[in-house]
């Protein structure tokens, strides 16, 4: 093959194709069409079909790539591949041209307007700034704010994925508008509400779907485009006031308290509150990167490329060829990536690494992993036990007037922390747990001095621990 022509067809017929298409058709060797069952395939009887490959393919790719594989291997020096719709920027339009390039055969593309065009026309939406989708190259994200044509939606399962894709964006309720030809080449349209799209009684190459734009204040469901618009509006002049005055260090509670509210919504199992609270915490983080994005250093999008990219580099074993089949294999490739990332040639550099911002618990942790990483660790919790008695005995020296007491009161919880380590146990979370039995155990004594006539300012110490001796058997 010398040559290949690729001509669209979008509801017009053989009879309606320009004098150009005509001329490729009678100038063709061979000529193959994408489907003879459908309306626009009249007069294409001289045509030799796909339609036994799209009978037996499992998936587009392989669709693609037997479709390719008969063009390619058909005899001829000029081939003509007739295909419904738009082929510029499909992937079978792709494979096919990086075909001909790696073969050296001239390709020639005669476009169709496509169906999205003539249903438009048929609507009478005359929209210059429409968004058109094909609907099996549906994007990962789209725009509310302009109108959407998806054009192709040839079956119930594709109709309901799209459905769903488009709930992510729009209310159930909304009206979308559904185009089709009819026997006569013209497009019919209907409507009804969105969650009804994949409950139509007919779906075929030429339906298609057309959304109108909607403001996004009036969406139901939002994304993280969304919440910036919000901010942008909160911080411009004449904005909100508050918001406004608000800067990196005015925020640092605020996004510490966040964070614990949503660790407390995990320890409840609330996935409601943990909803709401993983919002708040989210819009702590852009408002950071929004105030960066005023002072033109970063903007949100930076922010996410940044992870995005150290996932990916941190993740040889997932993204690359690296082996790692255990988490400790994972962890100790994170851990010596991580150091060649920052350039930390040195363990001391990897120590004043961690942030001193730390919770106490947390940074005493961390210091201890950058030792051990090196072998400077005890071998087991056991043998780290031994010094929570040794570093006991000090602190009483140092409470009987020998020493510093909060010196040696911070080596005991050095020497608790490390044993929890050892043990793969979280020292914070252990530590916090502690605290809330101890609080429920305390407001539990409490109420039953109360049920039993007393109270507890007229106790002694030993008649609560009566109480709380009690408690614990409850």
């Amino acid at each position: 093959m010398k040559k290949l022509t690729l001509l669209g067809i979008s509801g017009i017929g053989k009879n309606g194709l320009s004098a150009r298409g005509l001329a490729a058709v009678s100038a063709a060797d061979v000529l193959f069409c994408q489907t003879k069952k459908h309306v626009t395939a009249r007069g294409f009887s001289d045509f030799l079909s796909m339609d036994d490959i799209y009978d037996a393919a499992q998936t587009y790719d392989e669709l693609n790539e037997l479709i390719a594989e008969r063009i390619f291997s058909s005899e001829g020096d000029s081939v003509l591949y007739a295909a419904l719709g738009k082929m510029v920027g499909s992937a079978l339009f792709e494979k096919l041209s990086d075909r001909c390039k790696a073969e050296g055969v001239e390709l020639c593309m005669i476009s169709s307007p496509g169906f999205s065009e003539y249903a438009l026309d048929a609507m009478g939406i005359c929209e210059d700034n429409v968004l058109c989708i094909k609907a099996n190259e549906f994007p990962s994200d789209i725009n509310p704010d302009i109108p959407i044509v998806i054009e192709e939606v040839d079956n119930p399962l594709m109709a309901s994925e799209i459905k769903l894709r488009l709930s992510e964006y729009y209310p159930d309720s909304m009206t979308v508008f559904l185009a089709h030809l009819n026997d006569d080449l013209e497009y019919e349209t209907e409507s009804f509400p969105l969650f009804e799209l994949d409950r139509q009684k007919k779906y075929g190459v030429d339906y298609v779907v057309y959304i109108p734009a909607v403001k996004w204040t009036d969406l139901e469901r939002h994304g993280v485009n969304d919440l910036m618009k919000v901010l942008y509006e909160l911080r411009k002049p004449g904005g909100c006031p508050w918001d406004i005055e608000q800067t990196h260090e005015s925020l640092k509670k605020t996004l510490i308290e966040e964070a614990y509210e949503v660790i407390d919504a995990i320890n409840r199992r609330d996935e409601t509150d943990l909803c709401e609270e993983l919002g708040d915490l989210l819009l702590q983080i852009a408002f950071h990167a929004i105030i960066e994005e005023e002072r033109a250093a970063f903007t949100l999008r930076d922010v996410a490329t940044e992870v995005v990219n150290k996932l990916i580099y941190r993740h040889p074993h997932v993204f690359g060829d690296v082996k790692a089949d255990t988490t400790d294999e994972v962890l100790s490739n994170w851990e010596i990536l991580k150091r060649k990332e920052k350039k930390q040639k040195s363990q001391e550099e990897a120590i004043m690494a961690v942030p001193k911002s730390f919770p106490a618990l947390i940074y005493s942790t961390k210091v201890q992993k950058k030792a051990a990483d090196v072998g400077f660790d005890f071998s087991s919790a056991k043998e780290a036990f031994y010094k929570i008695p040794e570093e006991t005995d000090e602190l009483m020296r140092a409470m009987n007037g020998d020493g510093d007491v909060k010196e040696e009161l911070g080596d005991l919880f050095f020497a608790v922390v490390n044993v929890a380590r050892l043990l793969k146990i979280d020292s914070e979370l252990a530590l916090h747990a502690a605290s809330e039995k101890f609080a429920d155990r305390f407001i539990n004594m409490e109420r039953l001095i109360i049920s039993e006539g007393k109270n507890l300012h007229e106790m002694t110490l030993s008649q609560m621990d009566e109480y709380w001796d009690r408690v614990k058997l409850i």
